[in-house]
Protein backbone atom coordinates (compact mmCIF):
# COMPACT_ATOMS: atom_id res chain seq x y z
CA UNK A 1 0.00 0.00 0.00
CA UNK A 2 1.37 3.65 -0.83
CA UNK A 3 1.55 5.76 1.75
CA UNK A 4 1.41 10.10 1.73
CA UNK A 5 4.45 11.16 1.28
CA UNK A 6 6.72 12.11 4.49
CA UNK A 7 6.52 15.60 5.46
CA UNK A 8 9.49 17.60 3.94
CA UNK A 9 12.05 19.06 6.97
CA UNK A 10 14.07 21.99 6.59
CA UNK A 11 17.75 22.04 7.68
CA UNK A 12 17.06 23.96 10.79
CA UNK A 13 15.20 21.04 12.64
CA UNK A 14 18.12 18.87 12.02
CA UNK A 15 19.66 17.30 15.43
CA UNK A 16 22.81 20.05 15.43
CA UNK A 17 20.37 22.70 15.90
CA UNK A 18 18.11 21.97 19.20
CA UNK A 19 17.60 24.69 21.67
CA UNK A 20 19.06 23.52 25.31
CA UNK A 21 15.74 23.91 25.93
CA UNK A 22 15.16 21.07 23.70
CA UNK A 23 11.99 23.11 22.07
CA UNK A 24 9.89 20.47 19.73
CA UNK A 25 9.88 22.33 16.18
CA UNK A 26 6.09 23.47 14.80
CA UNK A 27 5.13 20.77 11.88
CA UNK A 28 1.89 20.99 9.73
CA UNK A 29 -0.05 17.45 9.90
CA UNK A 30 -3.41 16.77 8.72
CA UNK A 31 -5.86 14.17 10.08
CA UNK A 32 -5.42 11.00 7.75
CA UNK A 33 -7.45 7.86 7.41
CA UNK A 34 -5.72 4.68 7.42
CA UNK A 35 -6.35 2.24 4.56
CA UNK A 36 -6.22 -1.89 5.68
CA UNK A 37 -6.96 -3.77 8.39
CA UNK A 38 -5.71 -2.56 11.85
CA UNK A 39 -4.47 -4.93 14.48
CA UNK A 40 -3.63 -4.26 18.22
CA UNK A 41 -0.01 -4.29 19.12
CA UNK A 42 -1.04 -7.29 21.28
CA UNK A 43 -1.92 -9.24 18.85
CA UNK A 44 1.29 -7.63 17.20
CA UNK A 45 3.24 -8.82 19.84
CA UNK A 46 1.59 -12.14 20.19
CA UNK A 47 2.23 -13.04 16.48
CA UNK A 48 6.31 -13.80 17.94
CA UNK A 49 5.42 -14.94 21.88
CA UNK A 50 2.95 -17.50 20.64
CA UNK A 51 5.29 -18.90 17.55
CA UNK A 52 8.16 -21.17 17.79
CA UNK A 53 10.12 -19.00 15.67
CA UNK A 54 12.57 -16.28 16.82
CA UNK A 55 11.76 -14.04 14.35
CA UNK A 56 8.80 -13.47 11.72
CA UNK A 57 8.22 -11.48 8.78
CA UNK A 58 4.94 -10.00 7.54
CA UNK A 59 4.22 -9.94 3.95
CA UNK A 60 1.14 -9.45 2.50
CA UNK A 61 -1.10 -9.16 5.59
CA UNK A 62 -2.63 -5.46 4.84
CA UNK A 63 -2.49 -5.20 8.34
CA UNK A 64 -1.20 -1.71 10.66
CA UNK A 65 -1.66 -1.20 14.52
CA UNK A 66 -2.19 2.42 15.95
CA UNK A 67 0.38 3.88 18.36
CA UNK A 68 1.10 6.50 20.29
CA UNK A 69 5.10 7.78 20.31
CA UNK A 70 6.38 8.27 24.41
CA UNK A 71 10.43 7.93 23.47
CA UNK A 72 12.04 11.55 21.88
CA UNK A 73 15.59 11.58 20.88
CA UNK A 74 15.55 15.36 21.61
CA UNK A 75 18.13 14.79 24.27
CA UNK A 76 20.17 12.27 22.75
CA UNK A 77 18.67 9.40 25.21
CA UNK A 78 17.22 7.27 22.26
CA UNK A 79 19.13 6.78 18.81
CA UNK A 80 17.83 5.18 15.77
CA UNK A 81 14.52 4.22 17.56
CA UNK A 82 10.60 4.95 18.20
CA UNK A 83 9.24 3.12 21.12
CA UNK A 84 5.16 3.55 20.46
CA UNK A 85 2.51 2.20 22.89
CA UNK A 86 -1.48 1.49 21.95
CA UNK A 87 -3.39 4.71 24.02
CA UNK A 88 -1.91 7.32 25.64
CA UNK A 89 -3.46 6.43 28.82
CA UNK A 90 -3.49 3.36 30.87
CA UNK A 91 -1.53 1.46 27.88
CA UNK A 92 -1.83 -2.02 27.82
CA UNK A 93 1.10 -2.99 25.18
CA UNK A 94 4.56 -0.87 23.78
CA UNK A 95 7.12 -1.42 20.76
CA UNK A 96 10.14 -0.69 19.41
CA UNK A 97 10.71 0.28 15.92
CA UNK A 98 14.07 0.61 15.08
CA UNK A 99 14.53 3.91 12.20
CA UNK A 100 17.62 4.34 10.64
CA UNK A 101 17.10 8.48 10.92
CA UNK A 102 18.23 11.20 12.94
CA UNK A 103 15.90 13.94 14.85
CA UNK A 104 13.12 11.42 15.00
CA UNK A 105 11.31 14.11 17.34
CA UNK A 106 10.68 16.51 14.72
CA UNK A 107 8.05 14.25 12.96
CA UNK A 108 7.91 11.84 16.11
CA UNK A 109 7.27 13.64 19.04
CA UNK A 110 6.23 12.03 22.30
CA UNK A 111 2.62 11.84 22.23
CA UNK A 112 2.07 11.89 18.51
CA UNK A 113 -0.29 9.47 17.35
CA UNK A 114 0.82 7.07 13.88
CA UNK A 115 -0.29 4.07 11.64
CA UNK A 116 2.61 1.58 11.45
CA UNK A 117 2.11 -0.92 8.30
CA UNK A 118 3.44 -4.07 8.55
CA UNK A 119 3.93 -5.64 5.62
CA UNK A 120 8.16 -5.73 4.73
CA UNK A 121 8.74 -5.72 8.14
CA UNK A 122 9.97 -8.59 11.03
CA UNK A 123 9.61 -9.11 14.72
CA UNK A 124 11.85 -10.25 17.08
CA UNK A 125 13.54 -10.07 20.29
CA UNK A 126 16.34 -7.88 20.84
CA UNK A 127 17.76 -7.00 23.89
CA UNK A 128 14.95 -8.22 26.10
CA UNK A 129 12.36 -6.49 23.65
CA UNK A 130 10.60 -6.83 21.38
CA UNK A 131 11.13 -4.44 18.21
CA UNK A 132 10.48 -4.37 14.88
CA UNK A 133 12.47 -3.46 11.53
CA UNK A 134 13.61 -5.21 8.57
CA UNK A 135 14.33 -9.03 8.22
CA UNK A 136 18.48 -9.65 8.42
CA UNK A 137 18.78 -13.36 8.08
CA UNK A 138 17.80 -14.67 11.44
CA UNK A 139 17.70 -10.31 12.82
CA UNK A 140 16.70 -7.46 11.99
CA UNK A 141 18.37 -3.97 10.84
CA UNK A 142 16.88 -0.47 11.04
CA UNK A 143 14.31 0.39 8.52
CA UNK A 144 15.96 2.84 5.79
CA UNK A 145 15.20 6.31 5.73
CA UNK A 146 14.35 6.23 2.57
CA UNK A 147 11.39 3.80 3.40
CA UNK A 148 10.31 4.82 6.41
CA UNK A 149 6.95 7.06 4.84
CA UNK A 150 5.91 3.88 3.71
CA UNK A 151 5.90 1.94 7.17
CA UNK A 152 4.42 5.09 8.90
CA UNK A 153 1.34 7.51 8.44
CA UNK A 154 1.81 10.37 10.82
CA UNK A 155 -1.42 11.87 12.44
CA UNK A 156 -2.48 15.52 13.56
CA UNK A 157 -3.08 14.41 16.83
CA UNK A 158 -0.96 14.64 19.19
CA UNK A 159 -2.14 13.64 22.68
CA UNK A 160 -1.21 14.21 26.31
CA UNK A 161 0.95 10.99 27.70
CA UNK A 162 -0.38 9.78 30.84
CA UNK A 163 2.43 8.09 32.52
CA UNK A 164 1.27 4.48 33.67
CA UNK A 165 1.74 4.51 37.32
CA UNK A 166 3.15 0.80 38.82
CA UNK A 167 5.23 -0.67 41.45
CA UNK A 168 8.71 -1.65 40.79
CA UNK A 169 7.04 -5.12 42.30
CA UNK A 170 4.83 -5.27 39.28
CA UNK A 171 7.57 -5.41 36.67
CA UNK A 172 7.06 -7.91 34.11
CA UNK A 173 7.62 -8.38 30.51
CA UNK A 174 3.62 -7.00 29.96
CA UNK A 175 4.87 -3.33 30.84
CA UNK A 176 7.72 -3.76 28.39
CA UNK A 177 8.34 -0.37 26.02
CA UNK A 178 5.44 1.32 28.34
CA UNK A 179 6.02 4.87 29.48
CA UNK A 180 5.30 4.00 33.55
CA UNK A 181 5.50 5.84 36.53
CA UNK A 182 7.37 5.29 39.41
CA UNK A 183 5.73 7.64 43.06
CA UNK A 184 8.13 8.21 46.52
CA UNK A 185 11.17 7.23 44.24
CA UNK A 186 14.85 8.53 44.84
CA UNK A 187 18.29 7.41 43.85
CA UNK A 188 20.37 5.75 46.30
CA UNK A 189 22.04 7.44 49.03
CA UNK A 190 25.10 5.93 47.54
CA UNK A 191 24.71 7.70 44.66
CA UNK A 192 23.55 11.10 45.96
CA UNK A 193 25.02 11.38 49.64
CA UNK A 194 28.09 11.82 50.69
CA UNK A 195 30.98 14.74 49.33
CA UNK A 196 30.42 13.95 45.54
CA UNK A 197 27.21 13.51 43.69
CA UNK A 198 27.15 11.20 40.70
CA UNK A 199 25.73 12.31 37.19
CA UNK A 200 23.34 10.14 35.26
CA UNK A 201 26.37 9.13 33.30
CA UNK A 202 29.43 11.26 32.74
CA UNK A 203 31.97 9.38 35.33
CA UNK A 204 35.00 8.53 33.97
CA UNK A 205 33.96 4.26 34.41
CA UNK A 206 30.54 5.03 32.74
CA UNK A 207 31.09 3.35 29.57
CA UNK A 208 28.04 3.48 26.90
CA UNK A 209 25.49 3.76 29.48
CA UNK A 210 25.52 5.25 33.30
CA UNK A 211 23.42 2.93 35.24
CA UNK A 212 22.69 4.35 38.89
CA UNK A 213 20.24 2.74 41.42
CA UNK A 214 16.42 4.12 41.89
CA UNK A 215 14.50 2.96 44.51
CA UNK A 216 10.71 3.93 46.02
CA UNK A 217 9.69 3.98 49.44
CA UNK A 218 6.62 2.92 49.52
CA UNK A 219 6.18 0.47 48.16
CA UNK A 220 9.76 -0.64 48.71
CA UNK A 221 11.20 -1.44 45.24
CA UNK A 222 14.38 -1.27 43.31
CA UNK A 223 15.54 -0.67 39.91
CA UNK A 224 18.13 0.81 37.41
CA UNK A 225 18.24 3.86 35.63
CA UNK A 226 19.74 3.89 32.43
CA UNK A 227 21.14 6.93 30.54
CA UNK A 228 23.48 6.53 27.43
CA UNK A 229 27.04 8.66 27.61
CA UNK A 230 25.69 10.05 24.51
CA UNK A 231 22.97 12.13 25.95
CA UNK A 232 22.96 15.63 26.16
CA UNK A 233 22.33 15.48 30.10
CA UNK A 234 24.83 12.75 30.86
CA UNK A 235 27.08 15.33 33.20
CA UNK A 236 23.86 16.89 35.01
CA UNK A 237 23.74 16.07 38.62
CA UNK A 238 21.37 13.33 39.85
CA UNK A 239 18.80 14.95 42.26
CA UNK A 240 19.33 14.58 46.04
CA UNK A 241 15.36 14.54 46.94
CA UNK A 242 12.60 12.45 46.07
CA UNK A 243 9.64 11.91 44.31
CA UNK A 244 8.21 11.10 40.88
CA UNK A 245 10.06 9.84 37.91
CA UNK A 246 8.96 8.39 34.47
CA UNK A 247 10.50 6.65 32.04
CA UNK A 248 10.05 3.95 29.74
CA UNK A 249 10.23 0.15 30.82
CA UNK A 250 13.08 -1.56 29.22
CA UNK A 251 16.08 -4.11 29.70
CA UNK A 252 19.90 -3.61 29.82
CA UNK A 253 22.01 -4.76 27.01
CA UNK A 254 22.11 -8.22 28.27
CA UNK A 255 18.70 -8.80 29.13
CA UNK A 256 19.59 -9.26 32.78
CA UNK A 257 17.51 -6.94 34.82
CA UNK A 258 14.80 -4.53 33.95
CA UNK A 259 15.81 -0.60 33.62
CA UNK A 260 13.94 2.90 33.23
CA UNK A 261 15.00 5.03 30.58
CA UNK A 262 14.02 8.72 30.54
CA UNK A 263 13.32 11.49 27.69
CA UNK A 264 14.57 14.27 29.68
CA UNK A 265 15.93 15.06 32.91
CA UNK A 266 11.89 17.29 32.53
CA UNK A 267 10.92 12.94 33.68
CA UNK A 268 12.14 13.57 37.33
CA UNK A 269 10.39 15.52 39.67
CA UNK A 270 12.67 14.83 42.68
CA UNK A 271 11.41 18.30 44.39
CA UNK A 272 10.62 16.84 48.01
CA UNK A 273 13.90 17.36 50.69
CA UNK A 274 13.23 14.49 52.62
CA UNK A 275 14.48 10.66 52.18
CA UNK A 276 13.39 6.90 52.82
CA UNK A 277 17.13 6.02 53.50
CA UNK A 278 18.12 3.37 55.66
CA UNK A 279 18.00 3.33 59.57
CA UNK A 280 21.48 3.19 61.30
CA UNK A 281 20.72 0.08 64.21
CA UNK A 282 23.34 0.80 66.74
CA UNK A 283 23.16 -0.76 69.81
CA UNK A 284 27.17 -0.52 70.79
CA UNK A 285 29.73 -2.30 71.08
CA UNK A 286 30.65 -5.15 73.31
CA UNK A 287 33.74 -6.54 75.10
CA UNK A 288 33.51 -10.69 74.66
CA UNK A 289 30.85 -12.68 73.20
CA UNK A 290 28.41 -14.03 75.34
CA UNK A 291 28.17 -18.00 76.36
CA UNK A 292 25.32 -19.12 74.26
CA UNK A 293 25.96 -19.72 70.26
CA UNK A 294 22.53 -18.94 68.25
CA UNK A 295 24.24 -19.23 64.55
CA UNK A 296 27.74 -19.96 63.60
CA UNK A 297 29.67 -20.49 60.62
CA UNK A 298 33.21 -20.56 59.64
CA UNK A 299 32.42 -22.49 55.81
CA UNK A 300 34.35 -25.06 56.32
CA UNK A 301 31.33 -27.49 55.71
CA UNK A 302 30.90 -25.78 52.30
CA UNK A 303 31.74 -27.26 49.05
CA UNK A 304 34.77 -24.99 46.99
CA UNK A 305 34.15 -23.16 44.11
CA UNK A 306 30.29 -23.24 44.37
CA UNK A 307 27.79 -21.45 45.82
CA UNK A 308 27.29 -20.92 49.61
CA UNK A 309 24.42 -22.87 50.68
CA UNK A 310 22.47 -24.63 53.16
CA UNK A 311 23.11 -23.75 57.53
CA UNK A 312 20.42 -21.55 56.96
CA UNK A 313 21.67 -19.11 54.41
CA UNK A 314 19.85 -17.09 51.84
CA UNK A 315 22.55 -16.62 48.87
CA UNK A 316 20.17 -14.12 46.74
CA UNK A 317 21.34 -13.01 43.89
CA UNK A 318 19.84 -9.34 43.24
CA UNK A 319 21.76 -7.94 39.80
CA UNK A 320 24.02 -9.88 38.15
CA UNK A 321 25.79 -13.12 38.04
CA UNK A 322 28.09 -13.35 41.01
CA UNK A 323 27.05 -15.25 44.19
CA UNK A 324 28.79 -15.67 47.25
CA UNK A 325 30.91 -18.18 46.55
CA UNK A 326 33.22 -21.05 49.28
CA UNK A 327 37.12 -20.91 48.18
CA UNK A 328 40.29 -21.57 49.52
CA UNK A 329 43.54 -19.91 48.88
CA UNK A 330 46.95 -19.67 50.01
CA UNK A 331 49.78 -17.07 49.71
CA UNK A 332 49.20 -13.04 50.40
CA UNK A 333 45.63 -13.20 50.46
CA UNK A 334 44.69 -16.57 52.44
CA UNK A 335 41.34 -17.70 53.03
CA UNK A 336 41.15 -18.96 56.51
CA UNK A 337 40.41 -22.81 55.35
CA UNK A 338 37.25 -22.32 53.54
CA UNK A 339 35.84 -19.10 53.77
CA UNK A 340 32.98 -17.11 52.13
CA UNK A 341 33.89 -14.63 48.81
CA UNK A 342 32.16 -12.57 46.33
CA UNK A 343 33.30 -10.52 43.40
CA UNK A 344 32.61 -8.72 40.35
CA UNK A 345 35.59 -8.90 38.50
CA UNK A 346 35.32 -9.77 34.84
CA UNK A 347 31.56 -10.84 35.48
CA UNK A 348 30.62 -8.54 32.25
CA UNK A 349 27.95 -7.31 34.90
CA UNK A 350 26.98 -3.55 34.69
CA UNK A 351 25.63 -4.13 38.17
CA UNK A 352 26.41 -6.51 40.97
CA UNK A 353 24.33 -7.04 43.74
CA UNK A 354 24.09 -10.19 45.70
CA UNK A 355 23.23 -10.79 49.46
CA UNK A 356 24.32 -13.66 52.15
CA UNK A 357 21.75 -13.69 54.88
CA UNK A 358 21.60 -15.66 57.97
CA UNK A 359 18.68 -17.39 58.83
CA UNK A 360 16.38 -16.27 61.76
CA UNK A 361 17.95 -14.88 64.96
CA UNK A 362 15.71 -15.55 68.15
CA UNK A 363 15.64 -11.75 70.17
CA UNK A 364 12.76 -12.66 71.77
CA UNK A 365 13.95 -15.46 74.30
CA UNK A 366 17.04 -14.44 74.29
CA UNK A 367 19.32 -11.64 76.24
CA UNK A 368 22.62 -9.48 74.79
CA UNK A 369 22.40 -10.76 71.45
CA UNK A 370 26.03 -9.85 69.73
CA UNK A 371 27.22 -10.70 66.15
CA UNK A 372 30.75 -11.00 65.10
CA UNK A 373 32.66 -11.74 61.97
CA UNK A 374 35.69 -11.54 59.96
CA UNK A 375 36.46 -9.73 56.55
CA UNK A 376 39.34 -9.39 54.40
CA UNK A 377 39.28 -8.21 50.51
CA UNK A 378 41.51 -8.63 47.36
CA UNK A 379 41.34 -5.26 46.90
CA UNK A 380 38.01 -3.78 47.20
CA UNK A 381 38.46 -0.73 44.89
CA UNK A 382 35.27 1.07 45.04
CA UNK A 383 32.89 -1.89 45.33
CA UNK A 384 31.02 -1.78 48.63
CA UNK A 385 29.85 -4.52 51.43
CA UNK A 386 27.30 -3.74 54.18
CA UNK A 387 26.32 -5.02 57.23
CA UNK A 388 22.20 -4.74 57.59
CA UNK A 389 19.86 -5.44 60.23
CA UNK A 390 16.03 -6.61 59.46
CA UNK A 391 13.15 -7.08 61.82
CA UNK A 392 10.40 -7.43 59.18
CA UNK A 393 11.79 -9.64 56.09
CA UNK A 394 9.55 -12.31 56.35
CA UNK A 395 12.36 -15.27 54.95
CA UNK A 396 11.12 -15.42 50.96
CA UNK A 397 13.97 -14.65 48.92
CA UNK A 398 11.99 -12.24 46.81
CA UNK A 399 10.77 -9.90 48.71
CA UNK A 400 14.23 -9.10 50.11
CA UNK A 401 13.92 -5.81 48.84
CA UNK A 402 11.02 -4.92 49.87
CA UNK A 403 11.74 -5.58 53.27
CA UNK A 404 13.11 -2.77 55.47
CA UNK A 405 17.26 -3.32 55.96
CA UNK A 406 19.13 -1.06 58.66
CA UNK A 407 22.87 -0.44 58.73
CA UNK A 408 24.96 -1.85 61.40
CA UNK A 409 27.28 0.60 60.79
CA UNK A 410 29.13 0.04 64.08
CA UNK A 411 30.22 -3.63 62.49
CA UNK A 412 33.75 -3.07 61.05
CA UNK A 413 34.16 -4.23 57.28
CA UNK A 414 37.36 -3.86 55.56
CA UNK A 415 38.14 -0.95 53.85
CA UNK A 416 40.28 -0.24 50.34
CA UNK A 417 43.09 1.34 52.08
CA UNK A 418 43.32 -1.09 54.50
CA UNK A 419 45.95 -3.91 53.47
CA UNK A 420 43.91 -6.68 51.42
CA UNK A 421 46.10 -9.99 53.08
CA UNK A 422 44.33 -9.33 56.51
CA UNK A 423 41.63 -10.78 58.15
CA UNK A 424 40.02 -7.71 60.32
CA UNK A 425 37.67 -8.22 62.87
CA UNK A 426 34.19 -6.74 62.48
CA UNK A 427 34.15 -6.11 66.93
CA UNK A 428 31.49 -7.31 68.60
CA UNK A 429 28.56 -5.98 67.72
CA UNK A 430 25.17 -5.92 70.38
CA UNK A 431 21.54 -6.59 68.36
CA UNK A 432 19.66 -6.58 71.56
CA UNK A 433 18.36 -2.93 71.11
CA UNK A 434 15.81 -3.94 68.71
CA UNK A 435 11.82 -4.49 70.05
CA UNK A 436 11.74 -7.00 67.40
CA UNK A 437 11.08 -11.03 68.08
CA UNK A 438 13.33 -11.98 65.29
CA UNK A 439 15.83 -10.59 62.93
CA UNK A 440 18.45 -11.24 60.06
CA UNK A 441 21.50 -10.25 59.27
CA UNK A 442 22.41 -9.54 55.52
CA UNK A 443 25.76 -9.16 53.77
CA UNK A 444 24.96 -7.56 51.01
CA UNK A 445 27.40 -6.56 47.98
CA UNK A 446 27.49 -3.95 45.60
CA UNK A 447 29.95 -4.08 42.44
CA UNK A 448 30.30 -3.95 38.68
CA UNK A 449 33.01 -5.51 35.96
CA UNK A 450 34.52 -1.69 35.42
CA UNK A 451 37.55 -1.82 37.31
CA UNK A 452 37.00 1.24 39.62
CA UNK A 453 33.93 -1.67 41.15
CA UNK A 454 35.28 -4.85 40.54
CA UNK A 455 36.92 -5.50 44.15
CA UNK A 456 36.70 -8.70 46.43
CA UNK A 457 35.23 -9.35 49.70
CA UNK A 458 36.08 -12.48 51.87
CA UNK A 459 33.76 -13.34 54.57
CA UNK A 460 34.11 -16.18 57.34
CA UNK A 461 34.14 -16.98 61.20
CA UNK A 462 30.66 -15.49 61.86
CA UNK A 463 29.14 -16.17 65.29
CA UNK A 464 25.67 -14.31 66.54
CA UNK A 465 25.48 -15.39 70.43
CA UNK A 466 23.66 -14.37 73.29
CA UNK A 467 24.00 -14.85 77.34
Amino acid sequence: MKLPCIYLITSFLLLGCVTSEFEIPETESASVTPEGTEISITAVLNSLRQSSESIISFDATDTYFTGYVISSDVAGNFYHELIVQDAAENPTAGITLQLNANALYTQYEPGRKIYVYLDGLALTTENGVLQLGIRDGNGITEIPNSVIGNHILRDAEVAQLVPLPIAISEFSEAYENILIQLDRAQFNRNEVLGSSIKTYAGEPTDEYDGIRLLETCEPRGRTLVSTSTFSKFKSVALPTGSGTISGILSRDFYDDFYILRINTTEAVAFEDTSRCDPELYRCGLAEAEGTTVLFADDFSEQSRNNPIEGNGWTNYVEYGVQAWEAYTATGTNASQGISARIDSYQSGDALSVCWLITPAIDLATTTNVRLRFETSSSFADGSDLEVLFSSDWDGDPTTITLASWAILDEAFVIRDLDFFGDWYSSGIVNLSCSPANNGYIAFKYTGSTQEAFDGTYQLDNISITAD
